[in-house]
């Protein structure tokens, strides 16, 4: 299919639902998949924003301000997963006992609302990934009409460029646990350590960033395009300074730069286990 045949699948489907609720996390793919929703089914449709220590607040105030410029519907509920002992652990099931909160929670807010579908922003390419969520999302009978519509990543972003969503080339941004290294058990403390060393790096010009926290060490990764920015002693040295007070005692460039999911590296093959479609 062409690109205006996938985004007319996309919007069928989505009127053949009914009505739906929407996890938003305020990326470009829900975002997308949610302003779309409003297009096709007006207030039959619900974006939901799931609040917890993971979520970064200035990505919470973005998710809402794109809400309300565009109308959509939406709502705040609050997730505990952080509460959860197995979340906590943080081995390679996190995102799945992540995930699991939040769907369990929207069946709940979609019992009595009375929707009758849930739907999340996965797209095509998500599938070869080590994704666990999508089990969890695939368990509660979540839907993927990126999917249904093969949407990849890049077709989603140009079909949100084309409707002048100003958010169609956002870095992407997940949650704030993915930040911790595998074993480190997940807490409030270092949640906000990464939070704060993030904004940090933003108000010192970077726009694609990671903090990877590795107990005293803070592992920082900038998108390659802007690592020649870093390259100075004068910006190290900036970097240092606005990262040791949050209790790292050592800080350190990563080469390679931002990658998404450089965490699942260290991790055994016999812990990744196949995607759900």
């Amino acid at each position: 299919m062409d690109l205006a045949a996938k985004r007319a699948l996309l919007d069928t489907t989505l009127r053949e639902l009914g009505s739906v609720m929407v996890a938003y996390s305020g990326g470009t793919d829900s975002a997308f998949l949610a302003w779309v929703a409003y297009q096709a089914l007006g207030d039959n449709m619900l974006a939901v924003i799931a609040d917890s220590p993971s979520l970064p607040r200035a990505e919470l105030e973005a998710a809402l301000a794109f809400t309300t410029l565009h109308h959509i519907p939406s709502q705040i509920i609050h997730t505990a997963e952080i509460e959860n002992p197995d979340y906590q652990r943080n081995d390679s099931r996190r995102c799945f006992h992540c995930k699991d909160e939040l769907f369990t929670v929207m069946e709940s807010e979609q019992v009595v609302r009375g929707f009758r579908y849930l739907a999340y922003g996965m797209n095509l390419d998500d599938g070869g990934e080590f994704r666990p969520g999508q089990q969890a999302a695939s368990q509660h009978r979540a839907l993927a009409p990126l999917v249904t519509a093969q949407l990849t990543k890049a077709e989603i972003r140009q079909l949100a460029r084309e409707a002048n969503l100003e958010l169609w080339d956002k870095p992407a941004s997940a949650c704030l646990s993915s930040r911790i290294e595998y074993g480190r058990p997940v807490t409030r403390e270092n949640l906000s350590q990464v939070e704060l060393a993030e904004e940090a790096l933003h108000i010192l010009g970077f726009r694609q960033v990671r903090v990877r926290h590795h107990g005293e060490l803070a592992r920082v990764e900038i998108g390659r395009n802007e690592l020649p920015h870093a390259l100075s002693v004068e910006m190290l040295d900036s970097i240092t300074a606005a990262l040791r007070p949050l209790g790292f005692l050592y800080v350190t460039l990563d080469t390679q730069g931002y990658r998404s999911g450089s965490m699942n590296d260290v991790l055994p093959a016999t812990a990744i286990t196949p995607a759900v479609p």
